[in-house]
């Protein structure tokens, strides 16, 4: 037992209290922090690829929207539920729509098409 409250103490006292925790608290880094990257580059305004991407985000948006909503409109004016598709409809034309408009954009726009297509509903 001799020696080991020793040791506690100057475990405890060996840093300051305010130092932070985790690996941000090294402050011998044998590397630099690259810079943040911006938000927005104005020169990708100038890029096919860039207008590709947006132009492919807004048909498939406009498409996603066009059938949902007039999947439920078909519904909500039929006279009576069993004329038409029923919730069980209108949640397989989401999920329909939703699995061809990223399957089909997937590759010009990558994952911006599964996030504005979903958010967009």
């Amino acid at each position: 037992m001799e020696g080991k409250e020793e040791d506690v103490k100057l475990g405890a006292n060996k840093f300051s209290e305010r130092q932070p925790i985790g690996t941000s608290a090294q402050t011998d880094k044998d590397y630099k922090e690259p810079p943040p990257a911006p938000l927005f580059e104005p020169g990708e305004l100038e890029s096919w690829s860039f207008w590709r991407a947006g132009i492919a985000e807004f048909v498939a948006t406009f498409l996603f929207l066009y059938i949902t909503v007039l999947t439920v409109m078909g519904v909500s004016r039929a006279p009576t539920k069993c004329a038409s598709v029923g919730i069980q409809g209108i949640a397989w034309a989401f999920g329909g729509m939703i699995f061809a408009l990223v399957y089909s954009t997937a590759g010009i726009s990558g994952l911006n098409g599964l996030i504005c297509v979903v958010f967009s509903g």
